[in-house]
């Protein structure tokens, strides 16, 4: 059962009270698909979630694991970790970053639907509160089911992380360039300051991020604000595959440090990324 939503934001505009609209998909002839509300305590639940193991990518510095991922009073909890954890890949002479740690100085969670549940068009929304702490990196994206990455695809819904040191929202797709491993990005980049200079108590309060995805186009918004729309005849592969015309798995986790989430050497942990629901809408 879908939890109760409120549709009516209540604010002051000098001495009237205005209520706002959010938006609905069922409003624009979209039909609830797929949702995932986080229901039961205790355990992510395994027929609709794969988790990531191990050193994965960026070269952050959190260990991926289970444990950091439950579930309680109707929220996902996905906790970052100080601790210090073997790395049972370790090698002293690998040039790989992922082998040459003898530990994992973190530890937090990824979870994915790849396998279970994949869609292609319709509304993703993602109700979530994310820790805007020096180090954390708390993402919604999705990938394509073919092709390894980025000819698969990759769009993130949300990410937040450092951009040249300043504290930013994200919002972009990615696809394949010329040469391996090489991606074309449509990026959006808010800076966080636009934020709270709206709402000092953003980082404590629940959002909405939702994607619109259509055969023309991705647009993304947070909070029914748009941040970036994506010309989806723009994002073909150098083979003339288009990633975004095929289904998409979604993935959400908080990675720490790395390339681009900060030095949490300072952050005080453990640190939460909490998740109200996943809701997928198609006409």
């Amino acid at each position: 059962m879908i939890k109760h939503k409120l549709f009516f934001l209540i604010f002051s505009l000098g001495t009237a009270t205005v209520a706002q609209a959010q938006f609905d998909p069922t409003s624009a002839g979209y039909k609830l698909v797929w949702q995932e509300e986080f229901e039961n305590s205790g355990q992510v639940n395994p027929e609709f979630w794969s988790f990531e193991k191990g050193f994965k990518r960026n070269n952050e510095l959190q260990w991926y694991q289970e444990p950091n991922a439950t579930v309680k009073d109707g929220k996902l909890i996905i906790t970052g970790k100080r601790e210090q954890l073997n790395n049972p890949n370790f090698d002293p002479d690998s040039k790989d970053w992922k082998r040459n740690r003898k530990f994992a100085e973190y530890t937090s969670s990824s979870i994915n639907t790849r396998g279970k549940y994949e869609f292609q068009y319709g509304i993703m929304e993602v109700r979530a509160k994310i820790d805007t702490s020096m180090g954390m990196w708390p993402a919604i994206w999705t990938l394509g089911i073919s092709k390894p990455w980025p000819s698969n695809g990759e769009i993130d819904v949300m990410e937040y992380y450092r951009v040249k040191g300043e504290a930013t929202i994200l919002a972009n797709a990615a696809w394949a360039d010329e040469g391996q491993y090489n991606a074309k990005w449509d990026n959006a980049k808010i800076p966080f300051t636009d934020y709270l200079k709206k709402d000092p108590d953003w980082p404590n309060k629940f959002h909405l991020w939702r994607m619109e995805w259509t055969e023309q186009s991705i647009k993304i918004y947070l909070d029914d604000e748009l941040l970036n729309e994506v010309d989806l005849a723009r994002t073909i592969n150098p083979d003339g595959f288009n990633p975004f015309h095929q289904p998409h798995y979604i993935l959400l986790n908080l990675a720490i440090g790395g390339n681009n989430g900060g030095d949490p050497s300072k952050t005080i942990f453990p640190k939460e990324y909490v998740v109200d629901y996943v809701r997928v809408y198609q006409k």
